[in-house]
């Protein structure tokens, strides 16, 4: 394993995944619930994305380009109704403790939603084209999902303190118009190329 691929898709991923949809998602999540079911969804849906990457992900690339188009902006479009459906379910319901019902719920929850809202997404290509070009998928699945699951944690620890700041409807309407958007953009993509 190389340290310098590991390294280098560390810093590629993280860059990426800041501004990304599914770290909103996180933030979305970390303003309603506690931290660590959070982080704990996140860190699983990642570790199945970078595994379905380095895997049998660059089988995406060999799908016509307005099929992968259409099924990133049905991925999109759901994950903007999921964030809208489940606002403000889980008021009042965070102070349980962790391994309760409520510590699985929130962690499948979160599991679900970074796991719709990464399949096909800039860091999961990312991923495949890391993997392609170093033929060191050790390296670049550690240094990949060390980055996504540092960028989750982030999230995940700071998301309360930003709602201090703004309000969490306001975020979350917020991340599913973005995510609604791109949904538009990717259909605009299919029906263009």
């Amino acid at each position: 394993m190389s340290l310098s691929v590991c390294l280098l898709c560390f810093a590629f991923v993280f860059t990426a995944e800041l501004p990304d949809k599914t770290a909103f998602a996180c933030l979305t999540l970390a303003t309603r619930y506690r931290p660590l079911p959070v982080f704990a969804g996140a860190a699983a849906a990642f570790t199945v994305h970078v595994g379905l990457a380095l895997t049998i992900g660059s089988l995406l690339t060999l799908l016509p380009h307005r099929l992968l188009e259409v099924i990133v902006a049905l991925l999109f479009l759901a994950c903007a109704w999921l964030l809208l459906r489940t606002h403000g379910e889980g008021a009042g319901k965070e102070a349980r403790e962790p391994g309760t019902p409520a510590f699985t719920r929130v962690a499948a929850t979160s599991f679900g939603l970074v796991l719709a809202a990464e399949f096909g997404d800039l860091t999961q290509i990312l991923v495949v084209d890391l993997g392609a070009k170093y033929h060191d998928p050790l390296a670049v699945g550690l240094g990949s999902l060390l980055a996504l699951w540092s960028v989750a944690a982030i999230v995940a620890a700071f998301g309360r303190v930003i709602t201090r700041f703004l309000p969490v409807r306001l975020i979350t309407r917020l991340v599913a118009i973005a995510m609604a958007a791109l949904a538009s953009f990717a259909l605009v993509n299919a029906i263009t190329s």
